[in-house]
Order: structure tokens, then C-alpha cells, then sequence
């Protein structure tokens, strides 16, 4: 039997899972054998109410829908790699209406960005991290002006909020980027809030929520091991490096206060999705376990202080 889908002191926003607890995006090698049957049978035995998709997932509203349906779990939302560092915007509308047909069609709301544009142009998770590439100012506002217009039509497109994915190894990463990003973009513009992310670009994500919280409008709750991220930054490892050496794990299981996520999503009656994050082995981390542990996780920081 399922455990409570949504806690009795948090009635508007709703608990999802990524499957990359169970297959990774990028590293194939990481849950490539796990059938999409499998994470949609445990994450709903484990209490989420919704998934993000991820690339086994069917790209057809009519295949889709039904196998959700059939799991009760509803779309979150899904991972869209943009490119409007690099290219115009009429470009990008027309590279994303696949997707945010499939994302309007199965009811979800807001549309989560990854800008893959700017970046090393030959496998860039693999580089190390001291490469980045970086946008000057003047980069950074005319990428902030496509951002917005973008953003603008999407909504008046395809009824999607545009959640930005602030990103360790994409233009926007530190505190400062995000800011001269955000700072320079319209409201069209929301922010998706990735705590694994703020911490391992060094910042405090309650900096993010007290500068941009009515902007926030998607929340990943990604934890991260300090241990290992320490190594990764040291030793100018790579994203995918450090993937695969542990760094991000699910929340509770990390080093990441929670305490200020509870505090938002109270004092702002936040109505959107709260979606658990782990990039891990699933070798090493079983997904069912994992992530039911996350959910119990989330529940009790949810109900403190009720």
C-alpha cells in the first residue's frame, strides 16, 4: 500500500521524484538495464504523487498518459536543453514544441530550462570543472533579453512557466551569475530552486530565497555529500566524475539544512512541485529504498512546526 501522498500541513504543493535515482540522463551505464516500468511502480509505492520524465520515458502524450494513469502519478514537469546562449529565439520556439506539447498535453505547468548552450563544445560534464566557459556582462544581458521573450511565449504558446535550471557547468552557477541573470530577465522568467546545485557552487540556497522567492516556481531537493564534493573541487574533477564518486545523494542523506525549505514553503503557501533529485549509482543506492527514505524524509521536515 502507498504511503500518505501529501501531508496534512502542505495541501497545495505536491512531493515528485526524478527517475534519475533509477537511470541517469547522461550516464548510460548508471541504471541503463532499470525498465521505466520498475521507477514507476516504486516511486509510487513510495509516496510520490508525480515524476519529471527522463529518457526512457515515451515522448507521445497518447503513450504516455495512460502509463502514468495507470501508476497515479501525475507530470511534473521535464528537463528541456536550450540553447539561447547561442541562438535566437524563433529557433528555440520551434526546437521546443515537441516538448511542451507533451508537457501541456499531460498537465503540467512549468517547463524546466538547462541552458546547454556556451559550454565546452566536446562532452562538457566530462571536462574539469575550472573550464566552464562564462559569459561577460554584456553576453549575459542580450542572453537575458532572449531569455525573457522566450519565456514570454512560452507562456502565451503553450500555457508553460519557464522554471530556470540554475546548473553547475552552465553559464548560470554561482550566486553572482544567477543574480546578474535574474537581475536582467522579466518576471516571464521563474526559477527553479536546486539545492544540490546552490551547495555545490558554494552558496547558501536561502540566499536564493530570500533575493528571488517570488520568482521560484519548481524546487529540486538534490543533497550533497561534502566529503566528496570537497574532492571533486580540489582535485578539478568533473561533473560526471563526480557523479559517479558519490557527490549528490538524496535529501537527509547529505549535508544540506533543510530547515529554510520548510520555512519557504509555509510562509509563502508555495503551490508548486517539490521534486526529489539524486544522481546516484543505482547499484550502489537501490532506488526503492532510497527514495522512500527521502519521502519520510520530506514528510517529516513538512509537518515541523505545524
Amino acid at each position: 500500500m502507498n504511503q500518505e501522498k501529501q501531508t496534512p500541513s502542505a495541501q497545495k504543493f505536491r512531493v515528485a521524484v526524478s527517475p534519475l535515482s533509477w537511470t541517469n540522463d547522461v550516464l548510460e551505464q548508471l541504471g541503463n538495464d532499470t525498465p521505466l516500468e520498475q521507477c514507476l511502480a516504486e516511486a509510487a509505492a513510495a509516496g510520490y504523487a508525480g515524476v519529471e520524465l527522463g529518457r526512457k520515458f515515451p515522448r507521445e502524450p497518447e503513450v504516455l498518459g495512460p502509463i502514468l494513469e495507470r501508476h497515479h502519478l501525475g507530470l511534473a514537469s521535464g528537463w528541456y536543453s536550450g540553447f539561447l546562449a547561442e541562438r535566437d529565439v524563433a529557433t528555440e520556439m520551434k526546437e521546443v514544441a515537441a516538448h511542451a506539447n507533451l508537457l501541456r498535453t499531460l498537465g503540467a505547468r512549468v517547463m524546466v530550462y538547462g541552458e546547454c548552450g556556451a559550454m565546452v563544445p566536446e562532452a562538457p560534464l566530462d571536462v574539469a570543472m575550472s573550464t566552464r566557459r562564462k559569459l561577460t556582462l554584456a553576453e549575459m544581458q542580450a542572453y537575458a533579453a532572449r531569455l525573457s521573450d522566450f519565456a514570454t511565449q512560452l507562456l502565451a504558446t503553450y500555457g508553460l512557466r519557464l522554471a530556470y535550471h540554475h546548473h553547475l557547468m552552465m553559464v548560470a552557477e554561482t550566486f553572482d551569475e544567477i543574480c546578474t541573470l535574474f537581475d536582467c530577465t522579466t518576471p516571464a522568467v521563474g526559477l527553479l530552486l536546486d539545492t544540490g546545485h546552490c551547495a555545490a557552487a558554494g552558496f547558501d540556497y536561502r540566499e536564493l530565497l530570500k533575493r528571488y522567492g517570488n520568482r521560484i516556481v519548481h524546487i529540486h531537493l538534490k543533497d550533497v555529500r561534502a566529503d566528496v564534493m570537497r574532492a571533486v573541487r580540489g582535485g578539478d574533477l568533473s561533473f560526471n566524475t563526480g557523479v559517479l564518486n558519490g557527490m549528490f545523494t538524496v535529501p537527509g542523506d547529505g549535508s544540506v539544512d533543510y530547515a529554510g525549505i520548510a520555512d519557504f514553503v509555509r510562509r509563502t503557501d508555495y503551490a508548486g512541485w517539490i521534486v526529489v533529485e539524486a544522481e546516484q549509482d543505482p547499484v550502489k543506492a537501490p532506488p526503492l529504498a532510497t527514495v522512500t527514505r527521502a519521502r519520510r524524509f520530506i514528510a517529516g521536515l513538512l509537518e515541523q512546526g505545524k
